[in-house]
């Protein structure tokens, strides 16, 4: 009788490993009563940040710079392409290393910035071992006057937008995942919506072998909100206002409570509560 090969992980340092337990919550999604919402507590409640520029060490330990943009971003589909497509045609020479580069002379300097990858579906093109749109550390060339780091993350800034209007889907959804699973209830088939941590286990084998994975590392726990705050405006994207407010609401409950407890326990260990263990250990580091 085969089994299934389980995958072995080569985790980095400070590290936490995968399957530890979490606290999940249901409720009807307000806007659709055939969706439920299915929620990861113990991820949105932890005090992930994006380190990128301040100690990440990027997934490919060869390309420490180029974070997890070093093989080009995935489309989600058509109007994803598109959206990315409409945001590149707003980068300027000052503002992107590889502007000539996206357009080259055999398409008549008609911008390209899509391929075919690997899997056969569409992505941004990958340019000296990164994505097209990755600034590279260091670059110097006349006219350019960009800095390190997504083309695109820096046009949101820029025009003072979110990153939700100019990056891929992928991209701007990271660390956060959201998911499908259909669920019989009262003889109807419902659809739920989960929302939780983008881990390894999400980048299925190609996961396993990431040098360095930033979302259940301790060194990226030391935001200063957690993250259903700090990625609001992704969360409403995925979930709308009304569901996003409900979620909101929970949140705040259990970090309440989680508060009242450690101050009259005065202990990071609390049983009622599974916090995210790099949370919990890049607090106790100090």
């Amino acid at each position: 009788m085969a089994t299934k090969k389980s995958l072995k992980y080569k985790l980095s340092k400070n590290e936490v490993a995968p399957n530890f337990t979490r606290d999940w919550v249901e409720f009807e999604n307000p806007e659709n009563l055939e969706e439920i919402f299915k929620c990861d507590l113990t991820w949105l409640t932890s005090y992930w940040q994006c380190i990128y520029g301040n100690g990440c060490c990027g997934i490919d330990k060869d390309k420490p710079n180029a974070g997890c943009c070093s093989d080009g971003a995935y489309y989600t589909g058509k109007e994803d392409e598109a959206r990315v497509l409409k945001a590149a045609k707003k980068l300027t020479k000052a503002d992107w290393q590889y502007y000539d580069q996206a357009r080259p002379k055999k398409s008549g300097g008609k911008l390209q910035i899509s391929e075919i990858g690997l899997d056969k579906e569409r992505k941004t093109r990958k340019v000296k071992g990164g994505c097209i749109f990755l600034n590279q550390v260091g670059h110097q060339a006349a006219g350019y006057s960009g800095s390190f780091g997504c083309a695109l993350h820096h046009l949101a800034v820029k025009e003072n937008t979110n990153m939700t209007v100019t990056k891929p889907d992928i991209c701007w959804q990271l660390p956060l995942r959201r998911s499908w699973e259909s669920r019989e209830l009262g003889g109807r088939e419902m659809t739920v919506v989960v929302i939780g941590e983008y881990e390894r286990l999400a980048w299925g084998e190609g996961g396993a072998e990431l040098d360095w994975y930033c979302t259940s590392n301790s060194e990226a726990h030391v935001g200063k909100v957690p993250v259903y705050q700090s990625s609001e405006v992704e969360l409403i994207a995925l979930m709308g206002k009304k569901g996003y407010a409900q979620l909101v609401k929970l949140c705040d409950s259990r970090m309440a409570a989680i508060a009242a407890t450690r101050k009259a326990q005065k202990r990071h260990e609390l049983p009622l509560f599974v916090i995210h263990p790099a949370t919990k250990a890049a607090q106790e580091r100090g």
